[in-house]
């Protein structure tokens, strides 16, 4: 598939405004929409593998972006030594109890012969594991969440380069996936639209309420960082000295330059996975997931196996959302539970794979580096808009109070109004699949 000089056109404008934000207001504001842009369109890759390939309907995006962050706190975090010897290898231990708990329940589920027998030997081996796990679990939890609980309180990482995290990301939320489309994938699009959503919140909520994992709603901050620290640069003579002879202020010179070294990263990421995007999509494999997506009961008839393949793509996508999550935390150097809501991390994801355009690689990027722009920029723009039209009102006016109180919600306005113009439009998207 390649881009016609309409779609060339769709992105020049794109990074047309990106640019002008940059002449026009800072290049430090252009560059972070620029970089998490990238972010997003990762994400909204995603998305398309799942529902512009193969029909899928996932509404817990959110749950595996938010796996994905922590990957990048579980792997680049140093280990606090306290809390493992408080009681790290006793929660190692509890998990793995549960676990095998659950594997030996299962297999006799599988083994044993139907009847009484049975279910009262399932249901033996689940409770006596669960007490099991919650005597190992529980007082090891409280022991790590004693240990200087103002910066930490929980077991920490790896302490291994944060670059490492990004493909450990990408492995938790495609584990995450794998459980959820064993279960899920044989059910009707909306049960799984309703599975993945529930899956999604209770992910949040373990990240919220597991403060020895993720230190909850406290957060954890100091995430290190794949490029220097502005303050560094700031520090290096011959930095400053460079910038100085360059004309340029070394404080804003060394923002600048740590942001275009993250937007380096993450353009290799997303060219990567745009390129392997593209080879799977025009390969049998793609041609399969597509033909499985138009018709599955012709695709059965002809002997493919869909739940095999809908599970397949489910957790590549899925993957693909982990690795941004990973990134996107990676960014902003912290892990904050509290701040992945569906309204941004699922509802916002979904426009730009829809204004885009389905089932085109190319499409759902163009969405992801538009829908961003306009989710940062629209607030104010609004704002100036309402202050021009009430110019002329009197202060204390209610109706001036009014608009100039509701121009925060003009992002939300503005991203349904778009939406339902390209579905009046455009409706397979400003790229459609072709």
């Amino acid at each position: 598939m390649t881009l016609t000089p309409r779609d060339m056109a769709l992105f020049v404008i794109v990074f047309a405004l990106i640019a002008a934000t940059g002449f026009f207001q800072s290049w430090n504001v252009a560059l972070g929409i620029l970089n998490m842009g990238l972010i997003s369109a990762i994400m909204a890759l995603g998305v398309n593998m799942q529902w512009g390939y193969a029909g899928l309907f996932n509404i817990g995006v959110m749950g595996f972006v938010a796996l994905g962050g922590l990957g990048a706190v579980v792997v680049s975090m140093p280990p606090v030594g306290e809390a493992w010897a408080a009681g790290g290898l006793r929660v190692v231990l509890a998990l793995i109890t549960g676990a095998v708990a659950i594997a030996a329940a299962a297999f006799a589920w599988r083994r044993l012969p139907k009847g009484a027998a049975r279910a009262a030997i399932l249901v033996a081996m689940l409770v006596v594991g669960f007490f099991l796990f919650r005597w190992l679990f529980d007082p090891a939890v409280a022991s790590i969440e004693k240990i200087n609980p103002a910066i930490s309180g929980y077991l920490g990482g790896l302490g291994l380069p944060v670059l490492f995290a990004w493909p450990v990301g990408a492995v938790l939320a495609a584990g995450a996936a794998w459980v959820v489309g064993k279960t899920a994938l044989g059910l009707r699009s909306d049960y799984l639209a309703i599975a993945t959503l529930g899956i999604a919140e209770i992910i949040i909520a373990v990240l919220k309420n597991e403060d020895w994992l993720s230190r909850g709603v406290k957060n954890v901050i100091g995430i290190p960082r794949p490029v220097p620290y502005e303050i560094d640069l700031q520090n290096s003579e011959s930095f400053v000295t460079r910038m100085t002879n360059w004309g340029y202020d070394p404080v804003i010179a060394s923002s600048i330059t740590v942001k275009l070294a993250y937007t380096g990263l993450f353009l290799a990421v997303l060219l990567i996975l745009l390129w392997l995007s593209q080879a799977a999509l025009n390969s049998p494999w793609g041609r399969m997931m597509r033909a499985i997506r138009d018709n599955e009961v012709a695709a059965e008839a002809m002997g493919k196996d869909v739940t095999a393949r809908h599970l397949q793509i489910f957790i590549l996508g899925s993957a693909v959302c982990g690795l941004a999550g990973a990134m996107m935390t990676t960014l902003d150097g912290q892990l904050t539970p509290a701040s992945y809501q569906p309204l941004r991390f699922t509802f916002l994801v979904w426009v730009m794979v829809i204004v885009g355009g389905s089932g085109n690689n190319f499409g759902a990027v163009l969405g992801g580096f538009l829908i961003w722009y306009l989710w940062i920029m629209v607030e104010p723009f609004g704002l100036f808009l309402i202050q021009g039209i009430t110019a002329g009102m009197s202060d204390g006016y209610w109706l001036k109070d009014h608009l100039l109180d509701s121009a925060a919600h003009m992002r939300l306005f503005t991203m349904g109004l778009i939406l339902l113009l390209v579905l009046r439009f455009s409706p397979r998207g400003l790229i459609p699949e072709r």
